[in-house]
């Protein structure tokens, strides 16, 4: 069963074309990854499907749970059951780990005010359960969020994204600038997360450790879908990686 769709999407920067006739399905419980050079798209549609502006997507689809949410307000978006974490993370760094965690809670419940009156409620998750899949956050309770490694600022940014309940997880490349190891940890983190129930679709360059946790892969190549197979598949597919992901 497909949680999301993406159908024939056109997504502009103001008069530059950036997603051009885009399609892709996201099935419930899955991990899929979406791949691609800098510059392909990615983060574009992760923008185009949380409904941030820019992009403009001016022409086909987007539909989650099969209701449409192209041209949606962000906030209505994240309120339907969808969460992203963007590459700069947008912790802040002048509050604890556990204020950072406390504001997603506001957040939700301040969206929450105008969801009831649409029969739409999304009550935030308890913040002892993010310490319990992030034990390392746990640990740093009261530590200014911005002297946290970068690894545990990733794990603070997809906790903190966790806590608004979503049910799909946008992740705009989670190893950015990480150590093989810290790597793995959030790696861990994520197969947590999906283990729990939690779509997750995950922008990556680093296509080798993407690979690792995705059950599907996308490539996307100048605004384009030019690849769509499990993820074993692609690992065997020497041609196409280096056509599409090598350097």
């Amino acid at each position: 069963m497909s949680l999301l769709e993406v159908d024939s999407i056109d997504a502009y920067y103001g008069q530059s074309h950036i997603l051009r006739d885009l399609s892709m399905e996201i099935a419930d419980g899955e991990v899929c990854a979406l791949l691609g050079r800098n510059g392909a798209g990615k983060t574009t549609t992760l923008r185009s499907i949380a409904g941030a502006a820019p992009p403009d997507v001016r022409d086909g689809e987007i539909r989650f749970e099969g209701k449409t949410i192209a041209g949606r307000p962000t906030e209505d978006v994240s309120m339907s059951g969808i969460g992203l974490v963007p590459e700069e993370r947008r912790i802040f760094p002048n509050l604890t780990v556990e204020e950072n965690l406390h504001l997603a809670e506001v957040s939700r419940n301040r969206s929450n005010l105008v969801g009831r009156a649409l029969g739409q409620v999304n009550e935030a998750r308890p913040l002892q359960e993010m310490y319990d899949a992030f034990p390392r956050l746990d640990e740093r309770q009261n530590q200014m969020a911005g002297t946290l490694s970068g690894g545990e600022q990733q794990m603070l940014a997809i906790a903190r994204a966790l806590r608004q309940n979503p049910k799909l997880l946008m992740l705009d490349e989670p190893y950015e600038g990480l150590a093989p190891k810290i790597i793995e940890d959030v790696e861990d983190a994520i197969r947590r997360i999906s283990e729990e129930g939690t779509t997750v679709l995950l922008v990556e360059q680093n296509a080798a450790a993407a690979i690792k946790i995705a059950e599907r892969c996308y490539i996307v190549d100048q605004g384009s879908i030019v690849y769509e197979g499990h993820s074993e598949d692609l690992r065997e597919d020497e041609e196409t990686r280096q056509r599409y992901l090598g350097v």
